[in-house]
């Protein structure tokens, strides 16, 4: 089983990966799974932008979610 997991917090993944079940199965070959840090698909490392209709909080930007996807999807093929 193959597994892409997009994310901007690529670090947190790294122990759950490798303890219990996951790590026993990633050990084993039966589990590979990738993680791919979205912050390498823009050019400053910046991901996040205020919401286009105003309001608290921030969203993520669309491109370089979409770049990084693409990559993995042909990284897969």
């Amino acid at each position: 089983m193959k597994i892409d997991i997009l994310t901007i917090f690529p670090e947190y993944f790294d122990g759950p990966l490798r303890s219990a079940l996951l790590g026993k199965a990633v050990e084993k070959g039966l589990l590979e799974v990738r993680v791919t840090n979205i912050r390498d698909f823009t050019p400053d490392g910046k991901v996040d932008d205020r919401p286009f209709g105003g309001g608290a909080g921030m969203i993520l930007k669309v491109e370089p979610v979409y770049r990084a996807a693409k990559s993995v999807m042909t990284a897969g093929s």
